[in-house]
């Protein structure tokens, strides 16, 4: 156990606030002094010794466990208890087994997977040579050596490879989820150790200074100091724990981190607990239910001392008091009749507490667990939310969250990748003011694009792709040799951070977006193909004039790297003398740096960026600039004094960067489609008629975020409507966002005054003004299902939608505005948050969340997403072309923005009806069991004597009741899954929790107060005058107790099955089976085999007319009323899921079983509206491999890649 500790053990308060790190290499007694973390992993939570106390401790932590202990230990007080500690000690120890059980799996699945990974076994350099030592036994300062395919030990800093440059490569999936390779690279300085060369790593002496452990993947910073020499270190010189080596054939590494200091330890803490409305409202309830608990008690043991006073004192000859209590007859007679009536009514205080205990279900929790885990696997098992293309299905990662599906209110989701492809395609081009890209001939003539349309060959490119081109006019262009569509293309092949890698003859690109691909793959199509990389030049191919295919070779001195801030990226290249400065990004960003010499053409390009924007397009403009060799030499050290800075490194690069982008001359802008995925617009219709708000928070442009909008019909022409927020400043946004509430609130009045009932006539008054922008509120009403009708003015009322840029968005998140912010978003229909940087988008999440009583759900593909994804009630993660981060923040995850329509509508509102169901009938079936023990008092003189048999009271709610409910909650639904989908209003109950609420409970606890005096009293009156066939009275505390609970389980078993609206095999057996084994139970427990002091009950009251007869006409009498109640609500207040079964049920009548086929009824759709709108920017949001290519980065070489030069790294100087 001390050795586990030990192990385990964390660094104290003061190392904790360790601010940066020291690693001395070979020097293991320097390193020691600091007592950092070892590399033993322990994330299990208990050991053989511990496991029981230490889980035992934490279920005790939950106030109704506590609560049931304190019972048990009341109840083997024998003046307190009437009840057996049996009835209590059955069902608190086998949810304590149960609970203890799955945690204890759970831990030792833990503990597998830790002795797994701490006995691997890595090759550490110890005492001048290489010996396999196990990973647990790894400690900072090691050397490592490594090979191909094996797992990286410890977060290493690179020193050397056996690749050409000590380039690395590394699969990051365990960190980030991401499959495709990284490159890494040591230092020059390091890299001069070859394979084996164990006497020079041995005499290594080197000091790393570098950033204390923490959780940021992508960033290290520190420098190495070696050979009197200070060099910058960065995150490409840095093996993370948790990747794998690839390609590479060997290679050596420096432990910086170990153990629980690594990042991938650092990242792998727990999620954000995450509680559900119901959970939060049970705990509400499961208090009033203890209040009630105390209520009832306190007026028996009140009542006790009364009739104790005023009766009980007579008859202490017959039924004398304790010893102890005053005035017994037992004793001396000491003390008064009062005193003694007190100390028994004190007693009969925790004997009723102990009797009415089961107020509070024990059961419960583990009840709700168990169908949650079942409804998770509905969903895994869902054959139409698998996607074939992917082999993926949809999967719940989360079991605590299933009936909160049922009760979305607000979608935030992602644009690109979510909801649409991100599979880009180079559509169209603006070059010199002319637009290329809509079908044209050899002279520009347009022409009509159908099928017969042809499109241009590319076949005599070798490297050509799959692009489709239909503009002939912009390939005449090129052929001619013309000098701004060569510069264009030349730009595309070079600018970027691709790699390239001959694969089987074919040339093979790794980009990190696919924003680059389509662009470097564009280019390339064209007859400007790039080729290959080294850390100092790009290769690429240009056909000219003649035709003839030339190589090319620039040198590389720098790369100005992309990032959200930037939303641009810049490449300085070399070539003939030549410095350029070439530069693509978003156009408001490249725009702004241009030279006054472009002002023309800018303005020509600008329309071409609107007319891309009005289609969708996701654009960029490009720009470039001649570069003074003596003004790149100052900025060269500019940039290498900001590369080697320890502090605020990130800020330093980006203030140098912003001083060479200036004053540029612009060439033109590209336009990209990222088509929707399939079902897009008929999901978010649907989801929208389901009263349903969707924000979409994306770093498009406004325009392109707009016109998305529209084709995914988030946005839609019956709005009344769309508001456009731009503002620029902090008062022009307050004034806007006012300006919007103002109009809608204006709307909305103007309509109200003209509605007359369910027939309200429309009212549109609308400002078209570009300036006032246009925003949304939806309202739903239920209709008869396949009943034609003229349509509500809600339906008509089209509600309103908001679109919000950037720049407007950073003042409506700041503290005056936000709430004004929230109540203009909260009137709208639909939202478009536009060029929204990560933070903004979790920031957007947090203020619905933290200021609405409403349930939020977050749906991205992308890192970008995951602080969104997190923040949400509710994380969806889409498996998309952006890695899987987002599905591993995620509670749930599928291919598909449209599967998210079928989890909410179908399985969100079944989960959300079952546990509903489940938790009414539940409470209800318990309230009728205990309270029938209080009717009883009144006939006992309030003396807490049960009036059902100990072994029934300990097993009512694991073995008799149990079954039932738990296949309602398992199996019911309410109209099959097609029906869900066709009529989306039979989602809205779930938004104002209309199921199960404060009123629902309410109304059980009446229902149960009820039965339970319907129950006592008939079971009483059946009893009390009957005569057995020799003359004997019938009434005795036996056969009252089972009288009763033969009612009891018959009353609350039936009123089960007319709850259960969707009947199964299951249902058939475990509904009729529990009826079933109350008798078997019974019938054995009270036979002479056990001696039970009960004995002969069964058999005694089965042989009566009066038990079956009275058994009859109490269910049925008890049924009756709970029918006329259902009849009553169906044909007064029905809703739409009763007008769907109803008419199902005749339809399938008529058709002779055949199922009914409902179309929803359509409304009156008003005239489309013709808008303005533009669209632009869309580029990669994270950064690419600029870094790693500047400072001597380069895709491995070998047989399939080739260099063309060798000459001296440029580049990795400079940086």
């Amino acid at each position: 156990m001390s050795r586990l500790l030990k192990r385990c053990r964390r660094r104290d308060s003061t190392d904790s606030e360790e601010t940066e790190r020291k690693v001395y290499s070979n020097d293991p007694p320097s390193n020691q002094v600091f007592n950092y973390a070892n590399n033993y992993i322990c994330t299990s939570k208990y050991t053989i010794l511990s496991f029981l106390p230490l889980n035992l401790f934490e279920q005790f932590q939950r106030i109704a466990n506590t609560y049931f202990l304190i019972l048990l230990i009341l109840q083997v007080i024998p003046w307190i208890s009437s009840l057996t500690w049996v009835t209590t000690v059955v069902p608190l120890v086998l949810v304590l087994a149960l609970t203890a059980l799955k945690d204890a799996y759970d831990d030792y699945q833990r503990h597998q997977s830790d002795n797994e990974v701490n006995n691997k076994e890595s090759m550490v350099l110890r005492d001048g040579e290489f010996q396999s030592e196990r990973w647990q036994n790894v400690i900072v300062g090691d050397i490592i050596r490594m090979k191909d395919d094996e797992f990286v030990a410890a977060d290493l800093l690179l020193l050397a490879t056996s690749e050409p440059n000590s380039l690395c490569y590394i699969e990051t999936a365990e960190l980030d989820g991401e499959t495709n390779l990284k490159v890494r690279q040591a230092l020059t300085e390091t890299a001069v150790i070859g394979e084996d060369d164990v006497p020079q790593l041995s005499r290594l002496q080197c000091e790393v200074i570098c950033e204390a452990p923490n959780n940021v993947l992508s960033k290290f910073e520190g420098t190495l100091k070696l050979n009197n020499d200070t060099l910058p270190l960065s995150n490409d010189q840095i093996l993370l724990r948790g990747c794998v080596l690839r390609n590479t054939k060997w290679c050596y590494g420096l432990v910086i981190f170990a153990g629980q200091d690594t990042k991938l330890m650092k990242n792998s803490g727990q999620a954000k607990f995450k509680r559900t409305q119901t959970d939060r409202l049970l705990n509400t309830l499961i208090i009033g239910i203890v209040v009630f608990l105390l209520l009832i008690t306190l007026a028996c043991a009140i009542a006790c001392g009364v009739w104790e006073t005023l009766t009980g004192d007579d008859f202490q000859v017959y039924l004398p008091w304790e010893s102890f209590v005053p005035h017994t007859i037992l004793g001396t007679k000491a003390g008064s009749k009062a005193a003694g009536s007190t100390v028994i009514s004190l007693l009969t205080f925790f004997s009723y507490l102990i009797l009415f205990n089961t107020l509070v279900p024990i059961s419960l929790y583990v009840s709700v667990e168990f169908l949650r885990q079942i409804q998770s696997l509905w969903i895994n098992w869902d054959a139409k939310m698998y996607y074939e293309p992917k082999d993926t299905a949809a999967k719940a990662r989360t079991t605590a969250l299933n009936e909160e599906l049922g009760q979305i209110e607000y979608i935030f989701s992602d644009k690109t990748g979510t909801l649409t492809q991100n599979i880009m395609t180079f559509n169209k081009c603006s070059i010199g003011g002319r637009s290329f890209g809509d079908p044209a001939d050899w002279e520009g003539n347009p022409i009509q694009l159908d099928d017969n349309t042809p499109k241009h060959d590319f076949s005599k490119n070798k490297w050509c792709d799959k692009l489709v081109w239909y503009d002939k006019m912009l390939v005449r262009c090129i052929e001619e040799g013309d000098d701004s569509c060569m510069q264009f293309f030349k730009l595309l092949s070079l600018c970027h951070t691709v790699m390239a890698e001959t694969k089987n003859g074919k040339l093979v690109y790794q980009a990190q977006s696919p924003d680059e691909e389509a662009l470097v793959g564009a280019a390339r199509n064209f007859g400007f193909v790039f080729k290959s990389r080294s850390p100092s030049t790009v290769t690429i191919d240009v056909v000219d004039k003649d035709g003839e295919i030339k190589e090319e070779v620039y040198k590389l001195l720098c790369i100005l790297d992309f990032n959200n801030v930037r939303k641009r990226m810049s490449v300085i290249v070399e070539k003939d003398g030549k410095i350029q400065l070439l530069c693509k990004g978003a156009d408001t960003t490249v725009n702004a740096r241009l030279s006054k010499d472009s002002a023309d053409l800018l303005t020509k390009t600008s329309v071409h960026l609107n007319e891309y924007a009005n289609e969708g397009l996701r654009t960029l403009a490009l720009a470039h600039k001649e570069l003074n060799r003596q003004v790149y030499e100052e900025w060269k050290e500019k940039h290498y004094q900001a590369s080697i800075s320890l502090t605020d490194r990130e800020q330093k690069l980006h203030d140098v960067y912003e001083l060479i982008e200036v004053e540029m001359t612009l060439i033109g802008a590209t336009a990209i489609e990222d088509k929707l995925q399939d079902g897009v617009p008929d999901a978010i219709a649907n989801l929208a008629n389901a009263g349903i708000k969707i924000w979409v928070l994306t770093g498009d442009k406004q325009e392109t975020a707009i016109n998305i909008g529209y084709s995914s019909k988030l946005l839609t022409s019956e709005m009344e409507e769309v508001f456009v927020i731009s503002g620029e400043t902090h008062e022009d946004v307050k004034q806007q966002l006012t300006d919007a509430r103002d109009q809608m609130k204006e709307l909305t009045k103007q309509f109200s005054m003209h509605t007359d009932g369910a027939a309200m006539e429309r009212v549109y008054t609308t400002s078209s003004s570009p300036e006032s922008g246009q925003v949304a509120l939806v309202s739903f009403q239920e209709h008869n299902a396949g009943e034609e009708s003229h349509p509500t003015g809600e339906e008509s009322f089209g509600g309103f939608g908001i679109v919000i840029n950037g720049h407007s968005l950073v003042e409506g998140l700041s503290e005056s505005l936000e709430m004004l912010l929230l109540e203009v978003g909260c009137m709208c229909k639909a939202v478009i948050c536009c060029r929204v940087t990560p933070l903004q988008k979790a920031q957007v999440v947090d203020l619905v969340k933290n200021h609405k009583s409403s349930i939020t759900l977050a749906i991205g593909d992308g890192a970008n997403d995951v602080s969104m994804i997190k923040t949400a009630h509710i994380g969806v993660g889409i498996s998309g072309q952006e890695g899987m981060q987002a599905v591993l923040s995620s509670d749930f995850s599928f291919a598909q923005f449209r599967f998210l329509e079928r989890l909410l509508l179908v399985h969100g509102r079944w989960s959300y009806l079952r546990m509903c169901k489940f938790l009414g009938y539940f409470f209800y079936k318990n309230f009728s069991f205990t309270l029938t023990h209080f009717w009883f008092a009144w006939f006992i003189g309030f003396s807490a004597q049960t009036v059902f048999d100990a072994a029934f009271i300990a097993i009512y709610n694991v073995v008799y009741t149990s079954a039932p409910i738990v296949m309602l909650g398992v199996f019911d639904q309410d109209v099959n899954d097609e029906y869900s989908l066709e009529f989306p209003k039979l989602y809205t109950p779930g938004l104002t929790a209309m199921f199960f609420n404060k009123k629902i409970f309410a109304l059980s606890l009446l229902e149960g107060i009820l039965t339970s005096c319907g129950i006592f009293f008939f079971s009483y009156g059946c009893l009390i005058d009957g005569i057995e066939h020799d003359g004997k009275d019938m009434v005795s505390l036996e056969t009252l107790s089972f009288m009763s609970s033969s009612i009891l389980i018959a009353v609350v078993t039936l009123r089960c099955a007319l709850d259960t609206n969707y009947w199964t095999p299951f249902s058939h057996v475990f509904i009729w089976g529990s009826l079933a084994i109350f008798y078997i139970v019974h019938g054995i427990l009270y036979s002479d085999v056990f001696g039970y002091e009960y004995v002969g009950s069964l058999r005694h009251m089965g042989g009566t007319a009066v038990y079956w007869l009275g058994l009859l006409l109490c269910v049925v009498g008890i049924l009756v009323i709970v029918v006329s109640i259902k009849l009553a609500r169906l044909l007064l207040n029905s809703n739409l899921s009763d007008k769907l079964r109803h008419k199902a049920s005749i339809q399938r009548a008529k058709a002779g079983g055949k199922a009914l086929t409902l179309r929803p009824k359509t409304s009156i759709r008003r005239e489309f509206r013709t808008q303005s709108i533009r669209s632009g920017y869309a580029f990669a949001h994270e950064e690419g491999f600029g870094e790693l290519i500047t400072s001597g980065r380069y895709i491995r070489r070998g047989d399939n890649a080739q260099v063309t030069n060798q000459e001296p790294n440029a580049a990795a100087v400079n940086a």
